[in-house]
């Protein structure tokens, strides 16, 4: 499984293009604006010192997985330091999703896996006026997730504790329109097509669906292919590590692999 993914990784550097090999005027501004925009913003310190306390964080958790699991390591009880070492976002990867949540300014946002709650804070940062809510599967995790939102004094975060597949489909009909969901839940390809899915009915042309992990499996490789496929969607961007979706009126269906 390791080796595939490597092996998907150099395919998709050799295939994916650069803002320069984009023709689309929306993709290209917003690869040139957004994407590849790696300027400093005063939001990353706070919460990259956050990330820093986690990495030397020696308590222990009982980690309750109801996805798939991770590829580095299956054991339940985990130290702090090593789910922020194997399952945080990097940096990069965490502020190019605050960078698409400031540009494309939400009123709300939906976040399908908290895990300890650094990419949650960089969406809170990124539209202090959005709701943010954040929902997690397991418990002990969810809890130093919420202390990190204390001590980044995170006003406008709600955290929600449970299966995904009971607090998603509320949370989407509690909502007149979708804005911005970020989706690094179950990595099944049943259960990433069910959140697609569920998404699509309060899905508009101003949503914005980003999927993470799409190439971790070959069965999350094929609900990204059907993802893309489906009559509603007109944009994708493939950056490998997360996958962005677009539902843009008037919009002739392409997609795109850029690298990142």
């Amino acid at each position: 499984m390791v080796l595939q993914f490597f092996a998907d990784y150099l395919k998709h550097q050799f295939t994916a293009k650069t803002r320069h090999g984009t023709h689309s005027p929306f993709v290209y501004k917003l690869a040139d604006e957004v994407i590849y925009n790696f300027s400093a913003k005063n939001d990353y310190k706070a919460i990259e010192a956050q990330r820093k306390q986690l990495l030397n964080d020696q308590r222990l958790v009982t980690v309750t997985d109801l996805g798939a699991g991770s590829h580095l390591n299956k054991n339940r009880t985990k130290k702090v330091a090593q789910i922020a070492k194997n399952a945080l976002k990097s940096p990069r990867l965490a502020q190019l999703i605050y960078r698409l949540a400031a540009n494309h300014q939400p009123s709300n946002i939906i976040e399908l896996g908290t895990c300890l709650g650094i990419t949650s804070a960089y969406l809170a940062k990124a539209q202090p006026n959005a709701n943010v809510l954040t929902i997690e599967g397991c418990p002990q995790t969810a809890e130093v997730a919420y202390q990190n939102f204390q001590e980044l004094q995170l006003a406008n975060v709600e955290l929600q504790v449970g299966n995904f597949d009971d607090f998603l489909p509320k949370a989407i009909a509690d909502r007149k329109q979708l804005d911005f969901v970020y989706i690094d839940g179950n990595h099944t390809k049943e259960a990433t097509l069910n959140y697609f899915h569920w998404c699509l009915p309060k899905a508009t042309e101003n949503t914005l669906l980003i999927f993470d992990d799409i190439y971790w499996s070959e069965g999350m490789k094929q609900a990204w292919e059907e993802i893309k496929n489906h009559p509603q969607v007109t944009i994708t961007i493939d950056l490998f590590w997360i996958g962005l979706v677009y539902f843009r009126k008037g919009q002739a269906k392409e997609h795109f692999k850029l690298k990142y």
